[in-house]
């Protein structure tokens, strides 16, 4: 497969399975597109081990396989992976850190069991090396002075969409047994993990999940802060737009009353709707992000 294949599979893999993330890649440069969507498909790659994979062993084989591909130990079996060649060559053109990749990939592995996720900083260390890493790669690729300055706008900015989307997902994770709500924050309200996949909604598991968006809410305000502070915050806004979506997921979380059955959120048509006024308004240099 030639590598204008590859790239273009990772587009349409984009589009069909992170919407908000191929249409923020659209306000970038053209030439960086393919790239911002390369690294987006491996982000979903490895977020989806655990569908493909149904069950721990092989998942974190897959999860193997990924790191030796990243660290250079697998190229020999890129040739028929598409995301694979593509990663592999947005991370050489663009000097990525193969170490951020590959933890990346080794933080799925926590997706692969049903354990509980112990702390709030656990679970904020987690989207560290999932979003948080996303969107600084991300970054790298459009503007490595301005990512440079970015750190921690991509660590919060990362917390924040991690957070909101995990929330989102709440009814999947349950069904399945996952519990991404820290025990912690469980411990607090007088619950535990059992009480947060047990299907029946509580006062207390309603207010733990109120506790999570204050905090997605903290995270999202630091995020705007950090990155009005970047000198050329324009050229690396493209992979930022989604945090301007993720206030009204919030708002739309905060009216659930049965988080084990509706999936609340923004709709497509006004999530692309944000996307351009934030695109808009990251280009006339206005802030984007809710703080």
């Amino acid at each position: 497969m030639s590598l204008d294949a590859a790239y273009a599979y990772c587009a349409d893999l984009v589009r069909a399975r992170d919407r908000d993330r191929f249409l923020a890649a659209l306000f970038a440069p053209e030439a960086a597109r393919r790239h911002l969507n390369a690294l987006a498909a491996f982000n979903l790659e490895v977020a989806r081990v655990r569908e493909v994979a149904r069950e721990a062993l092989p998942g974190e084989v897959r999860i193997a396989w990924w790191r030796e591909v990243i660290e250079g130990e697998g190229r020999g079996d890129v040739e028929g992976h598409p995301v694979a060649a593509a990663l592999l060559d947005t991370a050489a053109r663009f000097s990525l850190p193969r170490a951020s990749l590959a933890a990346l990939a080794d933080a799925r592995i926590f997706d692969l069991y049903d354990d509980a996720m112990p702390t709030l900083g656990d679970l904020e260390g987690y989207a560290g090396e999932t979003a948080s890493a996303l969107l600084q790669l991300s970054a790298l690729v459009l503007a490595p002075s301005a990512a440079a300055q970015a750190g921690d706008a991509s660590g919060h900015g990362g917390v924040a969409l991690a957070l909101a989307g995990l929330m989102r997902a709440f009814p999947i994770h349950a069904a399945r047994g996952q519990c991404f709500l820290p025990l912690d924050v469980l411990a607090r309200h007088g619950i535990g993990r059992a009480e947060a996949v047990s299907g029946t909604p509580t006062p207390a598991l309603l207010a733990a999940l109120a506790d999570l968006r204050a905090e997605a809410r903290r995270h999202l305000a630091a995020a705007g802060a950090a990155f009005g502070v970047v000198a050329d915050r324009a050229a690396i806004a493209a992979p930022f737009l989604p945090l301007a979506l993720v206030e009204g997921d919030l708002r739309a979380l905060g009216k659930v009353r049965d988080p084990f059955r509706e999936v609340a959120g923004l709709s497509p048509l006004r999530r692309q709707f944000g996307l351009w006024r934030a695109a808009r308004r990251a280009a006339s240099g206005r802030a984007f992000i809710p703080g």
